[in-house]
């Protein structure tokens, strides 16, 4: 991720006094994301960690605190041994931030807020099948219950074909998994689920103890289509390690790679979203964090709605 820098003339001083009186301050054109990944730092206590959990890359945070600091005029973070910790004017700004930046504190809370102007009408919510099936019924439930008089629409979507529908105000709102947020997008992060490796009972891999990368290579991979993020979040993982991998199937739809796997077809690596009580019969599951970063699922609206 790179900061474009611009030349700029010498503005007269009665301009330059109005504008930082004004305090406004852009990163990329946004001022959530330097507070995003300044919030997962002082919460995670390491810059790696944090680029893990927002799915960005560890110079593109360390850019975004540098801005933040710069902006601020103090040092917000300082390191304590190996842990990055808050400096006195950090914490002032982690207080303040932090709420901003959680946004919804489940998916109940947003569905309630989604509410508002409904007056028995319809909500539309765009959501990957494993996200209905698995993270959505309960709130959903809930929702019913109290806005009997409303009428859901579903939309099944996959990838970008979310935040199409979203951009052309198809659907209300959508939940999934963000790598990273576009700028005329709100994200609301509410669950976090690792990445599992998924074996048959009677895979050699199975009964390891402990696996290492390397250890998958020699078994094929089934994986979802190129097209999205999780081909992408696997592959790279092989390749920026130099470790080589084989690609037995690419199918769509978790629950078909579950029962791919389950048959002896391959090995997958999957979100713990889609896994259930009624998987442990049939799979063997294994998280492999050192490798695969976790991903946070959460709402998504488009800005000004």
């Amino acid at each position: 991720m790179a900061i474009k820098r611009r030349t700029r003339r010498q503005k007269p001083a009665s301009e330059r006094k109005k504008e930082g009186e004004s305090g406004r301050f852009y990163y990329k054109g946004s001022r959530l994301k330097p507070l995003q990944a300044f919030c997962q730092v002082a919460r995670l206590g390491s810059v790696s960690r944090a680029a893990e959990a927002l799915f960005l890359s560890q110079p593109a945070v360390s850019l975004q605190l540098k801005a933040l600091e710069s902006h601020y005029g103090v040092p917000l973070l300082e390191r304590v041994g190996r842990r990055l910790s808050l400096t006195r004017e950090g914490q002032a700004l982690y207080d303040l931030a932090r709420p901003l930046v959680e946004g919804f504190d489940g998916l109940d809370e947003a569905f309630r807020g989604s509410q508002s102007g409904l007056d028995g009408g319809e909500l539309h919510i765009a959501a990957g099948s494993s996200t209905l099936l698995h993270m959505l019924p309960e709130p959903l439930a809930a929702f019913r219950t109290l806005r009997p008089d409303v009428r859901l629409h579903l939309h099944s979507v996959t990838g970008q074909a979310g935040l199409a529908k979203l951009r052309a105000d198809e659907v209300d709102f959508a939940v999934g998994a963000m790598w990273e947020v576009p700028n005329d997008i709100d994200y609301a992060p509410l669950q976090r689920f690792d990445a599992m490796l998924i074996t048959a009972p009677t895979h050699p891999l199975a009964k390891k103890s402990a696996i290492k990368l390397e250890d998958l290579s020699p078994h094929g991979l089934i994986l979802p289509p190129k097209q999205l993020s999780t081909w992408r979040m696997v592959t790279t993982a092989f390749e920026q390690r130099r470790v080589p991998y084989q690609v037995a199937i690419e199918v769509g739809g978790w629950e078909v790679i579950k029962q791919y796997v389950a048959q002896g077809l391959g090995i997958a690596i999957v979100s713990a979203l889609c896994l259930t009580d009624a998987d442990k019969a049939r799979l063997v599951a294994r998280p492999l964090r050192e490798y695969f970063p976790s991903r946070t699922y959460g709402v998504l609206v488009r800005k000004g709605k």
